[in-house]
């Protein structure tokens, strides 16, 4: 059964999360993507997992819904209204029984306490406007050696804002440097850190 928990927004993102030219995701994309993200959190079967700001289609949710199978457990949301209705509709279309929707909130992921193995989030993170209090809740949802995994893009060279400026025309994005110093600051050991062209990719762990 498809939950839906509403969550009141108390910041308001940005309403549509645009990536670069070039770096627009892509059917092939949303694959490669779901792929690395099953290998680098070790989803599998039973698993239970997290996914921060799922966008309308919520391609990655229904990728990881059918990667965990039904014994497992997905927790989905966005902050926008209209997406989360639009998620609902995406994971009723797909059949999936296991997928539990919410509105989410700016700083709070709104997911119960230690509920996930696992958390991911694409294209989303340089999008907080308050990082402390969203990784400590971040923290706070995964279970004891649970491994949060973060896709995102680099701002134009030089460009790299404060939080609240890093969706502003030439500074859209964020470093992996400056995402590890926020994750660190949060409590969570970073397992590895990745950027390739513009993509960063940065695992996280919550300590054991």
């Amino acid at each position: 059964m498809i939950a839906l928990l509403k969550r009141p927004a108390v910041l308001l993102l940005a309403a549509v999360l645009s990536t670069p030219a070039g770096l627009a995701q892509t059917s092939p994309q949303d694959a490669a993507d779901a792929e690395r993200l099953v290998r680098a959190l070790d989803v599998r079967p039973g698993s239970s997992v997290g996914e921060v700001g799922a966008g309308a289609a919520a391609e990655l949710t229904i990728a990881m819904a059918k990667a965990v199978g039904d014994a497992g457990r997905i927790f989905t949301n966005d902050i926008n209204k209209d997406r989360v209705r639009a998620i609902e509709d995406a994971v009723g279309r797909a059949g999936l029984k296991h997928v539990t929707v919410l509105e989410g909130r700016a700083a709070e992921t709104g997911f119960p306490d230690r509920c996930c193995d696992a958390i991911f989030m694409r294209n989303v993170y340089h999008h907080f406007g308050d990082p402390p209090a969203m990784n400590a809740s971040l923290l706070k949802s995964l279970k004891d050696g649970g491994r949060l995994a973060v896709i995102d893009f680099t701002p134009p060279p030089g460009g790299e804002a404060p939080p609240g400026g890093r969706g502003a025309d030439n500074h859209h994005g964020i470093t992996a440097a400056t995402l590890e110093r926020e994750l660190k600051a949060a409590g969570f050991e970073i397992v590895s850190s990745e950027t390739k062209d513009r993509s960063v990719f940065v695992v996280a762990r919550r300590p054991s």
